[in-house]
């Protein structure tokens, strides 16, 4: 497990972002495919409007279809204890070892728990249930459905890989999770994420500002569409405003990428 400690400032930092930037952010260093790294669209976040988090995955296999000694409350006092072993605040990350999963494999109970020993969100392959009370906590969490009874609901296995969504977690990984998904980040750009997704915003925004700047003028027209002049005009100006687009992100690219280096 990796150990490596982030400054909370800047993990503070990164959460201003939200995390499709921060996927934009990564691909630009060119340390593994397009495809990779973000969980899959199984994960979806239990509740819209949180706001995004970062952490150190938690992991933990769950199994809910088999009947073991003691219950999943049984052993999340161990549980917790494995949170001492990270660098920063823990995410809570369970592959349900079920699948299809059979129970759900985190309510009120368990969520209220990891909260108060400074979980800051739960993610599994998983169902959940409990959702009013959970959204109650302010606790975000991130599931691949819903299901009404906890089963025979038991942890298996601790701080090891797992796989979530496609993606292979190990404890102590750093993990960005806001209601557009998951994602994993690699450890050796994290000093320079910041900047470069401030950077990747800016870029952005020249496309974004040039569309937004001429709002007033379709207004302006009664029928709220642009005369064919203004039209042809504005349309010449987008691809100007992507081609700068453009040039911003691959010279960024070109000054932050690992295949460079």
């Amino acid at each position: 497990m990796e150990n490596q400690a982030f400054e909370p400032d800047l993990l503070r930092k990164l959460r201003k972002f939200d995390t499709p930037t921060v996927c934009n952010a990564i691909e630009l260093f060119n340390l593994r495919s397009r495809c990779d790294g973000y969980m899959d669209r199984r994960i979806k976040a239990c509740f819209s409007g949180m706001e995004p988090i970062t952490g150190y995955a938690a992991t933990a296999t769950y199994r809910a279809s088999s009947c073991a000694v003691g219950d999943v409350y049984s052993t999340i006092d161990r549980q917790v204890a494995t949170f001492n072993q990270l660098p920063g605040p823990p995410i809570v990350v369970f592959q349900d070892l079920d699948c299809p999963a059979v129970a759900a494999s985190f309510g009120e109970v368990m969520c209220s728990v990891y909260k108060n020993f400074g979980a800051v969100g739960l993610i599994t392959s998983g169902a959940a249930r409990d959702l009013s009370q959970v959204r109650r906590l302010n606790f975000p969490t991130f599931c691949d459905g819903t299901i009404c009874s906890h089963g025979y609901g038991h942890i298996e296995d601790l701080m090891i890989e797992v796989c979530v969504g496609g993606v292979d977690v190990n404890a102590g990984d750093l993990l960005h999770a806001d209601e557009n998904g998951v994602v994993s980040v690699p450890r050796e750009i994290v000093g320079e994420l910041v900047d470069v997704c401030s950077e990747y915003c800016k870029a952005e925004n020249i496309v974004i500002g040039y569309v937004n700047d001429f709002k007033n003028l379709k207004a302006s027209n009664h029928d709220g569409v642009l005369p064919d002049l203004a039209f042809d005009s504005k349309l010449e100006g987008l691809i100007e405003a992507r081609h700068a687009c453009a040039e911003e992100l691959n010279a960024l690219s070109r000054r932050v990428s690992k295949s460079n280096r």
